[in-house]
């Protein structure tokens, strides 16, 4: 058997099968393959800059910043400032409690959307997606729809932002009132208006009052209805989430 030490000798090194194992579960909990070799990285480093981490965890140069800074929107990294900024990792077992409680919070949701659907007896009150691609065309789907109002509560911003950007402008011109519900310090498209919150798990989309969506923290499954028992449920949510009182917003 391994010791400690060989383990984390394996997991450090790219080749090995301890960093490819380490590798496939965090894209199962929603990284991207680049952003779960860059934290495997940025661990095994303690701190570093996205010159450096490129190289270390084996991914471009071009893309590594931009990986960086997605890290740091989903919690698993912290920039430290300077110039080049410096990134420094979660600590993994608070990801791991991070994870475990929006795991338990979409399941709880669920739950609560199986109570209602045996309550009132109605069928196809929601619908079911999977695979990452058209969780997220779904998103753009129903911000394609919106004619009033589009709000979207997530973590995951930076890849949203840049997925949506032409979608999301389109919707700005159109005269749609779109509001992100992100991490503090985060960059929102233009026209948008942001409200900075803490600790934002799973993804929710409400367009125009009418149309709703849940997503897992990986977005790769979803929900979707415009049943207005379940809409009715999410607007309360949303209300609780908006009411609170502000963050520090991005400068």
């Amino acid at each position: 058997m391994a010791t400690i030490e060989e383990t984390t000798v394996e997991l450090a090194n790219q080749g090995s099968e301890e960093f490819r194992r380490a590798t496939d579960v965090l894209e199962k909990v929603g990284l991207t393959r680049y952003e779960a070799r860059a934290y495997i990285a940025l661990v095994g480093r303690g701190v570093g800059d996205a010159t450096t981490l490129a190289t270390a965890a084996g991914i471009p140069r071009t893309s590594a910043y931009k990986v960086l800074e997605s890290l740091a929107g989903k919690g698993y990294a912290e920039p430290t400032g300077g110039k080049p900024i410096l990134f420094r990792p979660t600590p993994p077992l608070d990801v791991a409690e991070t994870l475990k409680g929006a795991i338990q919070e979409v399941f709880e949701k669920l739950a609560l959307l199986h109570r209602v659907v045996g309550e009132h007896g109605e069928p196809q009150l929601v619908y079911l997606l999977s695979e990452r691609d058209k969780v997220v065309g779904k998103i753009g789907e129903l911000l394609d729809q919106a004619s009033r109002t589009f709000i979207l509560t997530t973590p995951q911003v930076a890849d949203l932002r840049d997925t949506l950007g032409k979608k999301i402008q389109h919707a700005v011109k159109r005269g749609v009132r779109v509001t992100f519900v992100t991490a503090p310090l985060q960059r929102v498209p233009e026209g948008v208006e942001y409200v900075p919150r803490e600790n934002l798990r799973a993804t929710e989309v409400l367009a125009d009052g009418e149309h709703a969506l849940l997503a897992a923290p990986g977005l790769d499954a979803c929900g979707f209805t415009d049943n207005p028992i379940l809409i009715a449920h999410l607007k309360q949510f949303l209300e609780v989430i908006l009411e609170k009182g502000p963050d520090e917003a991005p400068p």
